[in-house]
C-alpha cells in the first residue's frame, strides 16, 4: 500500500464520494501534483484505469502525463509500472488515457467506461465540453469526475457552472457540498510544503502587482480584466458598499435605465440608482424586446423612479410608444438613449476626473468619440474616485462625484466582469472610443454588456423638474476639493 501524503483540504476531496468534484485556487497551491497523486493512489488501490482530460492538447506534453509519471517514480515510489512516451500501465493492467475535449467533444463520451476522469485546467473548458461531459460520468455507477482549475473571468463556462452559483459558501467557508458535488478552494496557504524561495516571489508579486493581478494568481480570484481595459477590477471592488465606507446615503432623484435585446443569447438589463447608490441591477434572459420593454417599465414602476432612459440604438428605436404608454400618467421623465450621437454638450470644456492629466482643456467632443463613449467615461471617473476615497483615503466634500454599488445585487460579479472587460478602442484622431457589442464578441469574445451598458445610461442625469422630453443637465465633474 502507498503512502499518500497530501494537504488537509485534498485529504477532504479524496473521502468525498460525489460524483463532481473540483478543487480550484492560486499559484502554490498543490492542486495539480496533489490530484495526480490521488489519481494514482487510486489505481494503485482500486485498480481503475484513469481518463484525463483536457480543453487544448496539442500533443502528450499538453496533458497530465508527465505529472502523473513524477507520482509515480518520485512521491508514491511505487514499482512495476511502465510510465510510457504516451500512456501509463499499472501493474495491474490498469492504464491511463488523454484526450483534447475542442477537437473532437464527441469523443467525451468514452469516459462512460472510466470510475475516474481528471479535467486538468478546467477553467479553459467550453460549454459544449461540459454538457457532453457531465451527464457522461453519470451512467457508470460510483464514476467520479475531479476538475482542476485556476479561475479565469467570472463568465466562462466553468466559472458559470461551478463557482458562481455557490459564490457565498467557497467565500465563507472555502468549500462547497451537495448531493452531486464538493467544490473546495485551495491556496498557497494550504500547502504545507510551502517554501521560502515561493514565499519570496509571492511576497514580491504582492508588492509590485495590482491588487486584482495578485488575487487572481495567488488567491484564485476572478480575472474580470483584459488589457487596455476602461476600469480596473480594483477600482470597482472600492465601490461595493462605498456609501457605507464614507458614510454617505441613497438620496435624490431615483433613475432607472433599461438595456433591451430581442430572443437570443444576450440577455436585457435593468438597472436603478438613487444618487449616488446603485440599488438593483437586473437581467431578463428569456423574451423578444417587447416583452422585456414591459418588464423594465414594471420595475421602474415598482421603483417609483423619477426618470427612466433606455437604448433607442437598433431595437430599442421601435420601444418608444410602448415605453410612453407605460408611463402615462405618472409624471416620470422618459428619455431616449442614443449611444451612437455626439456627445452631449460637446463645445463644453471637459475636466478628467482627480489622478489623470489635464490634456490642455480639451472640449468634451475632442475627448470622446459619442455618448456611449461619454458616459462610460463618466462611469470611469465616479468609481475611480470613489477608489481614491475608500483606499487612499482621499476625501471628497460632495457624493455626486462618487458611485457606490449595494452588496445587496446578485448580479454585482456578472456587473464587474462587464465593466472590467470593457477594452477601449484605439483612435486614430485621439478620441475615446469603445467597440461595439458584436465587435466584443467576435473579436475578444465577450459577450455583450447588458448590465454595464445599462449602468452606464445612468449617468446621464436629467434635470429635476417635471417635462415631457427629456433634457439633460449639463455634466457635472469633479476632483479633489
Amino acid at each position: 500500500m502507498p503512502t499518500l501524503k497530501v494537504n488537509g483540504k485534498l485529504g477532504h476531496f479524496l473521502a468525498k464520494p460525489q460524483p463532481i468534484k473540483v478543487v480550484y485556487g492560486g499559484r502554490g497551491s498543490g492542486k495539480s501534483i496533489g490530484l495526480s497523486d490521488m489519481a494514482v493512489w487510486k489505481m494503485q488501490t482500486e485498480k481503475i484505469d484513469v481518463y484525463c482530460l483536457r480543453e487544448f492538447q496539442e500533443s502528450i506534453q499538453d496533458s497530465l502525463h508527465r505529472t502523473l509519471g513524477r507520482s509515480i517514480n518520485e512521491r508514491l515510489e511505487l514499482k512495476g509500472w511502465d510510465v510510457q512516451e504516451s500512456k501509463i500501465i499499472s501493474p495491474f493492467g490498469n492504464r491511463t488515457t488523454y484526450k483534447g475535449a475542442s477537437r473532437n467533444t464527441a469523443s467525451i463520451q468514452g469516459a462512460e467506461d472510466y470510475r475516474l476522469s481528471i479535467f486538468s485546467e478546467a477553467h479553459q473548458a467550453s460549454e459544449e465540453s461540459l454538457d457532453r461531459l457531465l451527464p457522461t460520468i453519470l451512467r457508470k455507477e460510483g464514476a467520479q469526475c475531479w476538475f482542476e482549475a485556476n479561475p479565469q473571468s467570472s463568465e466562462d463556462a466553468f466559472s458559470q457552472r461551478f463557482i458562481v452559483p455557490y459564490q457565498q459558501d467557497l467565500d465563507s467557508k472555502g468549500w462547497y457540498e451537495d448531493d452531486l458535488h464538493f467544490i473546495v478552494v485551495v491556496n498557497w496557504r494550504d500547502n504545507p510544503w510551502w517554501n521560502e524561495e515561493q514565499e519570496m516571489l509571492r511576497k514580491h508579486d504582492f508588492e509590485t502587482m495590482t491588487r486584482a493581478k495578485y488575487d487572481w494568481i495567488w488567491e484564485g480570484k476572478f480575472n474580470d480584466s483584459i488589457e487596455n481595459s476602461l476600469i480596473q477590477p480594483e477600482w470597482f471592488d472600492a465601490c461595493i458598499d462605498a456609501h457605507v465606507k464614507l458614510g454617505f446615503k441613497a438620496r435624490g432623484l431615483k433613475m432607472a435605465s433599461h438595456d433591451p435585446s430581442d430572443t437570443g443569447a444576450d440577455s436585457k438589463g435593468y438597472a436603478m440608482r438613487q444618487g449616488s447608490v446603485v440599488m438593483d441591477i437586473q437581467e431578463m434572459i428569456t423574451g423578444n424586446v417587447n416583452e422585456g420593454a414591459h418588464w423594465a417599465c414594471g420595475l421602474a414602476n415598482q421603483h417609483q423612479v423619477d426618470a427612466y432612459t433606455w437604448d433607442c440604438d437598433g431595437l430599442g428605436a421601435a420601444l418608444a410608444e410602448q415605453t410612453s404608454k407605460a408611463f402615462e400618467s405618472t409624471g416620470r421623465q422618459v428619455a431616449m438613449f442614443k449611444g451612437s450621437e455626439k456627445p452631449d454638450f460637446s463645445d463644453n470644456i471637459y475636466e478628467p476626473s482627480d489622478g489623470e492629466p489635464v490634456s490642455d482643456r480639451k472640449k468634451i467632443g475632442d475627448v470622446f468619440k459619442n455618448k456611449r463613449a461619454q458616459y462610460y467615461g463618466e462611469l470611469r471617473k465616479r468609481i475611480y474616485n470613489t477608489y481614491l476615497a475608500v483606499e487612499e483615503d482621499e476625501r471628497f466634500r460632495d457624493e455626486s462625484q462618487l458611485l457606490s454599488f449595494s452588496s445587496d445585487i446578485k448580479l454585482l460579479q456578472k456587473l464587474r466582469s462587464e465593466v472590467c472587460r470593457m477594452p477601449i478602442k484605439p483612435n486614430s484622431n485621439g478620441l475615446l472610443e469603445l467597440y461595439t457589442k458584436d465587435t466584443m464578441r467576435s473579436k475578444f469574445n465577450i459577450a455583450s454588456p447588458n448590465l454595464g451598458d445599462s449602468v452606464m445610461m445612468l449617468m446621464r442625469a436629467p434635470v429635476q423638474r417635471q417635462q415631457t422630453h427629456y433634457i439633460p443637465k449639463p455634466i457635472q465633474t469633479y476632483g479633489r476639493r
